[in-house]
């Protein structure tokens, strides 16, 4: 059975389709980031995305915020091309997901929480294996030298991932994530095992200075509000408990859905 319908945006359907020159499905200054349309997901009869529905503008960043559970994560790995989707549509910089999957690839940069990196491996070596999947030319020699400096891992480079601290792990995540040069990245909770300093050394590879478009899954409802450009609250069963521009959200309706997640728990 189908999670219940909410109701959808017709320009959201018409730029899924292609139907307008604003749309995803076109690569114009007007492009979307990120259109979805009633876009749902199931684990058997349980249903942990319900009906999202929304458009992205190219260059900005969406905060997804919601307790535990809610399908913030799954959202991400559906945008990242890890799962499909049971119904509904997506379409991320103009690909149509999961039929052109292929060609979103080596244009998304996915950040979650396992870092993708190999434990036997050092650092320099697990960027030279991603590099090779990307097809970087020169194997990315210089694009890696530049990232584990940028990150203060360069007298790191030759140290196996596995006997990294939490915080050094994460930042060579950073760097796997950038590697390619993506247009859009899709964050969970990026600045995880980061003291303040470290945070600031990713900022301009991640953060909105970064210039690319985000998908920002965060506890932090005042990164959530000051650093995103639209907030996409999701409740506990999946469903959308409310989605609009950071500005009009103030934080007393941002954490609401934490606190009324916690009450219908108890």
């Amino acid at each position: 059975m189908s999670p219940p319908r909410a109701a959808s945006s017709p320009s959201v359907r018409a730029v899924v389709a292609g139907g307008t020159s604003s749309g995803a499905g076109g690569d114009g200054p007007g492009a979307r980031a990120l259109v979805a349309d009633d876009l749902s997901l199931a684990y058997g009869d349980r249903w942990v995305l319900r009906r999202l529905s929304l458009a992205l503008p190219r260059g900005q960043t969406l905060a997804v915020i919601g307790p535990n559970g809610a399908g913030k994560s799954t959202l991400l790995r559906i945008v990242a091309t890890l799962l499909r989707p049971t119904e509904g549509r997506l379409a991320v910089l103009g690909c149509e997901l999961p039929r052109e999957a292929w060609r979103l690839r080596g244009r998304i940069g996915y950040l979650g929480h396992q870092s993708l990196l190999y434990r036997d491996l050092g650092a320099e070596e697990n960027l030279r294996f991603h590099a090779r999947l990307f097809g970087l030319p020169g194997g990315g020699a210089d694009r890696i030298a530049e990232l584990l400096e940028r990150v203060g891992l360069a007298h790191r480079a030759g140290t196996r991932v596995g006997e990294m601290s939490a915080g050094m792990v994460q930042r060579l995540a950073v760097c796997r994530a950038v590697l390619h040069e993506p247009e859009i990245l899709a964050l969970d909770e990026p600045l995880a095992n980061l003291d303040p300093a470290a945070a600031e050394t990713v900022a301009p590879l991640i953060g909105a200075s970064s210039g690319r478009s985000r998908i920002l899954v965060t506890h932090d409802v005042g990164a959530a509000l000051t650093g995103a450009d639209r907030v996409l609250a999701l409740a506990r069963d999946g469903s959308v408990a409310f989605e609009g521009e950071a500005a009009a959200i103030d934080a007393e309706r941002a954490r609401s859905v934490y606190s009324d997640a916690l009450a219908t728990s108890r």
